[in-house]
């Protein structure tokens, strides 16, 4: 039909029809493609809004990378590392500052649109494409932001290491940290998931500098991802010692348990738990929308067959 404005009425939110047609003939009876109608009078183009959500996330792109530029540089700036401990206290503070401020950075990949994203599912939207859509998308931030922080901390810092070495643990670590984030995001609302994202870095890497002093502390450290990477970066700046210092880094590395030849092992396992953690990510995302479907089949069901159904 044809909308008929009301006659003496400034407000055009309720009208009538002039002209009735069938909807193969009726042009104007939804709102066209790639608009937006929030009323019967307005149409909007989608457009206008997509270009404020871009300039919107590249705003908030923008400010992650301004933070990691500043936290390379002041962690950069107040580490003291020496020859003795290869820049153990520097790296710490990496590894806390990075996994913080790429935990809390990917929350939002996946925390913004549950809601969306269930209501897609069950309309039938494969998850396993949504997953993996949104996580590809995100490997970019993945690549550039070790890049970012690394151009202002490795400079400030100075460490005998190669540049390169530290851009392959460092990019194992954002990736390690952001499948975490994505399994919080899923599983917990906003309040949680951004506090243990604050707590799991600074807690897990504390562990992991503790003396192990005994079987548990041991078994315990060996589980933790800040661990992993600490050795990494430790390992490849004490493979730049020779000469006289070969007894100095051998005396180091037995101290605190590290080996020199276990870069490989190191890097591998940041990788595992980042895959294992979006598998298990994927699996949390997956299970909601299950059970609200089953729960609506099951409202379905006549009251008397549901019984039976329970009793079964």
């Amino acid at each position: 039909y044809l909308y008929q404005l009301p006659p003496g009425r400034p407000n055009h939110t309720c009208g009538g029809a002039n002209i009735w047609a069938d909807v193969s003939r009726g042009g104007s009876m939804f709102c066209s493609a790639g608009s937006y109608c929030p009323t019967n009078t307005q149409e909007i183009p989608c457009a206008s809004g997509m270009s404020k959500q871009r300039l919107r996330e590249a705003r908030i792109q923008s400010i992650d990378y301004l933070i990691l530029l500043l936290a390379g540089a002041c962690l950069g700036l107040i580490s003291k590392g020496g020859d003795e401990n290869f820049g153990a206290p520097g790296y710490t503070y990496t590894i806390i500052a990075t996994s913080l401020l790429c935990k809390i950075a990917a929350l939002r990949t996946f925390a913004l649109d549950k809601l969306q994203y269930r209501r897609e599912r069950a309309s039938g939207i494969s998850s396993l494409a949504h997953f993996v859509a949104k996580d590809t998308i995100d490997h970019f931030n993945t690549l550039i932001k070790p890049l970012v922080y690394l151009s202002m901390f490795y400079f400030f810092s100075n460490p005998r290491s190669l540049f390169l070495d530290n851009y392959i643990v460092l990019l194992c670590l954002v990736y390690c940290v952001t499948g975490v984030a994505y399994a919080l995001a899923i599983f917990l609302e906003p309040g949680p998931s951004q506090l243990c994202s604050v707590l799991l870095p600074v807690v897990l890497t504390l562990l992991s500098t503790r003396p192990k002093d005994s079987t548990f502390m041991k078994i315990l450290t060996s589980l933790c991802y800040p661990r992993w990477a600490l050795e990494a970066f430790i390992v490849s700046n004490a493979k730049r010692y020779y000469g006289v210092w070969l007894i100095q880094r051998c005396g180091a590395l037995l101290r605190t348990g590290y080996n020199l030849h276990q870069w490989n092992l190191c890097i591998s396992l940041l990788l595992a738990a980042g895959a294992a953690c979006r598998i298990l990510a994927f699996i949390v995302s997956y299970l909601p929308v299950c059970t609200g479907l089953n729960w609506q089949l099951m409202a379905d069901i006549p009251k008397s067959s549901a019984k039976a159904l329970v009793q079964f």
